[in-house]
Order: C-alpha cells, then structure tokens, then sequence
C-alpha cells in the first residue's frame, strides 16, 4: 500500500483529521521534498504513528501575537531528525510539518513576506529594494534559520542584514530603525521550551506587525506553492550584509538614555547577580551595567548560549525555578539584587532581598509598578514633567497587567492607556504618538523631523507639547519598556532601569519589598495569579476552542458566591481606550465581580494553553491592616482558581 492510501486509510478511520490528510497529501504530491523529509514522513506513516502525524499537520502555522512559533522538535523525531538527541545533544533536522517550525515554514514565510514589503513598497511610491534586519537567538536552529531567511531574502532582490551571532529582541527593534529598513525578524520562541522556536516579524518602525499588515502578510504568505518553497532550500549568504560591532555599541549608548541618574548608581555601585539563562541577556546587559558602576556577579551554570537550557525546566524568568541558580549565587556572594533575562532577552524577572535578609521573587506587576512610581517621581523632581501633565504623558499597559498603574498614574497626574496582550499594541500606540508630534512640527515649521536624529529632551518636549510623551509600558508578563528608541519589550533596559531603582532606594536606606509596602498602604492592596491551562496538539487546539466558544455562547453569571457584574468580550462589543481609540476585536472576556475583583480569559498566541488572569484588590486604610489585606486576597484568590479551573475544564468537553 502506497504512503497516501495509507493516509486515506487512516482518515477513513478517524485516525488522523481531514486536515491533516489533506497537509500530508500536498506536501508530498509533486515529489518536492528533499530525501530526508520524504523519509521521515514515510517512517512516521509506516510506523502508525498518527497522533504524531496529527499534531505535525493538523494545521499551517499561522501568526499569534509573537509571530509564527511551534515545535522544532517534533514529540516522536523520525529517525532523520533526531541526532543526538538521545544523548543530551541536538537534533540534526527540525521537525517535518506544516504545524511545525522548520525550514518549509521559514521560506514560505519569508517569501510571503518578501512579496508584502516589495507591494507596500511599490504602492508607497518608493523605489527602493525590500530590506530586513535578521537576529536571532540561542535555539536549536536559530542560526539556520536565520541564514536560510536571509538567504531566501536576497534571492529575490532585496537586502539582508545579519548579526554575527545571536543578539536580543529589542536590538533587532532597534537596528530596523537605525537602519531604516522595511521589516525585521527575530528568530525565537522567548521563553517557551527547548522543543519550540519562532519567527516573529516586525515592520519599519521596529514595533511588531498588526492589523492591517499581518493580515496581508499572512494572505502573501498562504499563497506561496509549496514547490517554491522546496526551490529556496539551498542557502546562499552571498549577498547578505554582517553587521559589524559597530552597531552593539549604538545600542549600548541607546540603553543609557533609559536612566534618570546616572549618579545613584556610580554612588552606590551596587553588587547584583545576573542571569541570562543561557540566552542572549548578557551580550548587552552585563557591559551597559558595568559601565554604569554597577558590580555585576555572573552565574558560571548559566552563561553559555545553550539551546538545551539544560539547568532549567524551561527558560522563564516568570518561573521560580529558573531563578534558583541565580538566588542560590546571590546567598554565596552577598548580593542583594538578582535580575534574569529569558533567551531573547525581552523579558525580565527580579528578587531583592527584604529588610529580613531574605530574596523575594517579584512578579511583572510588581516590577512595573515600581518602575513607574520611581520614574514618575524622578521625570518631576528633575522637571522633566510638568505638575499636571495630563494626557501629554501616559503609562501603557495592557488589559491583563495590574490596575494598580491606574492608581500610581492618577497620583502623578498622568493618564493609563489599556491595551490588548502583546506588546505590539503598545508598540503601535507609540507609532500614532510619534507621528502626531512629527505632524505637528511639519505644520509649525514646513520642516520634515527625523524622530530617530532628535535627543530625548527634544523627542519629550515635541510630545509633551503637541502629542503624548510616553512615560512606561509595562505588562504582567514580565515586559517592560521606557525608551521609544526601542518598539518592544526590552530586558536589556529595564535590567539597567531596576539597578538604577535599587541603587536609588539603597542611598535612602530603603529595600524594595519596604518600597512596595509603601505603595500598597498608599494605593491599596493588589495582587494578581494565574491559571494556565496546556492543551497540546490537535486535540488540544480544540478544547481550548471550546472553551473560549463556550465563554461567547454562554458567559458565567456567578462564580462561587460571588455575582458577576460585569462582563465584556472583547470580540463582540465596542471597546474604546483612553485616547479614544477602539480596541481591535479579540477573543478576549474580562469579567468583573460583586466584590471587586475581576478576571480574564485568552487563548495564548503563543502557547498551547489557555490562560485565566486574576484580579485581587483590598483597601488598606492603615499600615496596620495591610498583613489582614494580603491574607483576605491570598484567600479569596485561591478560592477562585479552584471555581474558574474546574468550570474550565468542564467547558473543554
């Protein structure tokens, strides 16, 4: 029997899904397949490995909110692909799939891509060559596919640049503005695990692509024949362009423009352990800290690239674990400062140490909510803000981040803007801002400005007086940002922003964890958790579908004993944020209760899971009642993830 009656076989059963027959089918019809692939499809056909197959192309990967992102290595690897991996090594191939991140999804994305920026180009009028900066991270075949994008890139026409080796996120954002180019691409999959890597696409103002732009490049994409794709296999580096070191060090001095004082932290020098989790993190952020007098103590386990993360469960500075080494070297050494970084650097995680002695982890809210009462404070003590600045400064946020940056803002009179998960939001909500203020100095003047040319004096005062000055964006999940240099979250600088508070904090004799008490009596009590919910595969895809489905159809009235008095879906009703701006629709629902609290619920655009974001929040009329605040939302909160988890899993089906 031939591999497709095979196939035909096994969907006739319900094997496999229709889907995944019809994916199988198109990737082997025409004989374009290099010898490897063909055989480790036909391995997995014969072996009746179907649920394998299923999870590999039950779908073609599509983008989310980080982009293309999925497994490279597949859960069964086909004898081709596996390597060394029984050894602890890497594999020799990715995974074969149209649901997988591989070489095959690489070029069609690239192509697809190609071809949007070469139409945009040509509808703006421009006759310039479609141009990309590469980066990308410590994964297995980050490089590779690095190369083979770039290499596809130039084939067709346009210019290529690439870092010599890997480099962070946010300096991939900001060399697409340096350099001025039409798009960029990270290879990465962030802090996922080992098994996964991604593609995730920027446009020429280094933020993330959105509407309408993704939808289109998706639509280039999905057009592109798979016989093309199978033609582009081939690298050739030929005609694409090395950065030099020139450019680290332009992004060094741009991450310095992030401190308020330089002084506090020559003063105090403090003495900090970083991590970067075997990431990119220390390429940038271990040299901008020591210029700036800080003692930075390194995690020997922890400093090589290595795509394994073989001393943790999975590179995630949200995650206790991945912090152990780092904590256990702060009590060795003394530090009372521990900073991570995950593998593309865009994400940090932080522990200080109490006025007890002990190393307390902080979660992103805390983290930001720090970082924006110091920032606020500092900007009016060195009268870079106004008193009352109004809407001409904002914090950026989104929905499922802490409301307690609604109530610092409003102490310092500035205004909060919500948006949806992702960053690229709030890289989008800075591309409206700038281009107001640039419209408004053309209007005034009759001259054109180059944002990226003015200093941060000049790009603050142009948006305080004619736009929005943006002041931070900061979300739950670890993501933070303060320079508009730079249009997605950037570890690098907020690793440079939190030694800057610490030191500051430090020089008055005060700790975090007493800063943060601080602010709890003065704003209330907040607090935040999760429930993440994994569903892999085929099948998972679609219990989270149901789930998500089942919220539209028929939304909760009650949960536990508390009513619910509120709740908004994101995909059907109208929602506007405080620029007035309407909120893209989304499968998204925030759900409000009777005693203040609230709830959120999404599918990841990144993972296979669904995630439930809870809200807690307690008044605190004294200091005395803050320990009685945090243990009634400890309670209360706990509480609720047992009704939310086990109403979840029921609506799985």
């Amino acid at each position: 029997m031939s591999l497709p009656e095979k196939i035909a076989e096994a969907a006739q059963k319900g094997l496999i899904l229709a889907s995944t027959q019809a994916n199988l089918l198109a990737w082997l019809d025409g004989g374009h397949l290099p010898a490897w692939a063909s055989e480790s499809v036909a391995e997995l056909v014969n072996g009746g490995h179907w649920e394998e197959l299923n999870n590999r192309f039950y779908q073609t990967l599509a983008f989310g909110t980080g982009g293309l992102r999925g497994r490279t290595i597949g859960q069964r690897p086909a004898a081709p692909e596996a390597g060394d991996l029984a050894k602890g090594g890497a594999p020799a191939r990715p995974a074969v799939g149209s649901a997988c991140m591989n070489d095959f999804n690489v070029v069609r994305a690239t192509l697809g891509l190609y071809r949007y920026c070469a139409a945009w180009l040509a509808r703006s009028g421009s006759t310039e060559r479609p141009s990309i900066v590469l980066a990308h991270d410590v994964r297995h075949f980050s490089r590779h596919f690095c190369e083979l994008s770039a290499s596809v890139w130039t084939r067709l026409g346009g210019r290529a640049f690439l870092y010599e080796g890997p480099r962070s996120t946010p300096q991939l954002s900001f060399t697409i503005r340096q350099l001025k180019t039409t798009t960029g691409a990270v290879v990465t999959a962030s802090h996922n695990p080992p098994h996964d890597n991604g593609f995730k696409v920027y446009f020429n103002d280094g933020a993330q692509v959105i509407s309408p732009h993704a939808e289109l490049i998706v639509k280039e994409v999905n057009a592109v024949s798979f016989g093309e794709v199978c033609a582009q296999l081939e690298k050739n580096l030929d005609g694409v362009t090395t950065l030099p070191a020139s450019f680290d060090e332009a992004y060094l001095k741009a991450l310095e423009e992030n401190i308020l004082d330089r002084d506090v932290i020559a003063k105090v020098k403090p003495k900090l352990v970083f991590t970067a989790i075997h990431g990119t993190g220390g390429v940038a952020s271990i040299p901008a800290l020591q210029r700036l007098g800080a003692e930075v103590v390194t995690v020997p386990e922890q400093t090589a690239f290595d795509g394994r993360f073989p001393t943790v469960t999975s590179p995630n500075p949200e995650n206790a674990e991945a912090l152990a080494y780092a904590l256990r070297r702060a009590d060795e050494t003394g530090a009372d400062l521990v900073l991570a970084t995950d593998p593309d650097s865009d994400r940090m995680g932080a522990a200080a140490r109490g006025s007890d002695g002990k190393l307390q982890l902080l979660t992103g809210n805390l983290i930001g909510s720090l970082l924006a009462d110091y920032r606020l404070s500092r900007m009016k003590e060195l009268g870079q803000l106004p008193a009352d600045p109004g809407d001409s400064a904002a914090i950026i946020k989104t929905f499922v981040t802490t409301e307690m940056a609604a109530r610092i803002a409003a102490q310092y009179k500035v205004k909060v803007i919500n948006t949806l998960t992702g960053f690229k939001y709030i890289g989008s909500k800075l591309r409206f801002y700038e281009e107001k203020a640039r419209a408004a100095h053309f209007a005034a003047t009759g001259q054109a400005l180059d944002w990226e040319a003015c200093t941060p004096a000049a790009r603050r005062e142009l948006s305080l007086k004619h736009s929005t000055f943006f002041v931070l964006g900061y979300e739950e999940s670890y993501g933070y940002l303060a320079s508009d240099r730079v249009r997605d979250k950037d570890a690098n600088a907020a690793v440079l922003m939190f030694t800057e508070l610490f030191a500051a904090l430090a020089a008055k004799g005060k700790t975090l964890v007493q800063q943060l008490d601080e602010l709890f009596v003065r704003h209330g009590y907040f607090a935040e958790s999760q429930i993440n919910i994994v569903y892999e595969g085929a099948s998972g895809a679609a219990k989270i579908r149901n789930i998500l489905d089942s919220y539209r159809k028929t939304p909760p009235k009650t949960l536990g004993d508390y009513e619910i008095t509120r709740f908004i879906d994101f995909g059907a009703q109208e929602v506007r944020d405080n620029d007035g701006h309407i909120i893209p629709p989304e499968t998204f629902f925030l759900i409000e209760l009777d005693n203040g609290y609230r709830y959120a619920v999404r599918g990841s655009g990144t993972e296979p899971k669904i995630k439930f974001y809870l809200f807690a929040q307690e008044d605190v009329p004294e200091p005395a009642a803050l320990p009685s605040a945090k243990a009634a939302a400890a309670a209360t909160l706990a509480e609720l993830k047992t009704v939310i988890e086990a109403d979840a899993r029921t609506r799985a089906g």
